[in-house]
């Protein structure tokens, strides 16, 4: 489907004024999505297109030492994590199907409706390219500060 400009009104109703806030929420962040990927274009969901990533991280291994090697096995294992989480979510072995994305072709990921691996895109399964990176990049910029922080102050669980 090609996405082009246009309008559309979207009418939201519901039986109490809590569902609906609820709802709308839920289109405004399907409309902020969409957006996204109108800006940027989509790549696999479920975390397939964080698993793809891994093996352009893992070159870095050659040219890195010391700690700069051991930040990039860390990235390595955290992109790892949201397929891990939606599997784990699901009620399934989150390292198994770790593995399994692993070992397929790229743009191949695990449909946990179906419980198969699937080509995302054809499938309908996707995020948007923006939402995607901006993700890592904060996630990587949050790191980065504690990290350089000699002192953090956290609750305890």
């Amino acid at each position: 489907a090609k996405l082009s400009g246009g309008v559309a009104v979207i009418q939201v109703g519901a039986a109490s004024e809590t569902e609906m806030k609820e709802r709308k929420l839920r289109i405004e962040d399907a409309l902020a999505a969409t957006k996204a990927a109108v800006e940027e274009g989509i790549v696999a969901g479920g975390g397939t297109a964080y698993i793809n990533a891994i093996s352009s991280v893992a070159k870095l291994l050659k040219t890195t030492s010391g700690d700069e090697k051991t930040g990039v096995q860390i990235v390595m294992k955290a992109l790892e994590e949201p397929v891990k989480q939606i599997a784990i979510n699901a009620g399934l072995e989150g390292a198994v199907i770790v593995d399994k994305v692993k070992a397929a072709k790229p743009g191949i990921g695990y449909d946990v409706l179906s419980e198969k691996c699937v080509d995302m895109i054809a499938s309908g399964i996707v995020d948007p390219a923006k939402v995607t990176r901006s993700a890592l990049q904060n996630a990587a910029s949050v790191a980065s500060i504690l990290l350089t922080t000699e002192a953090v102050v956290a609750d305890i669980p």
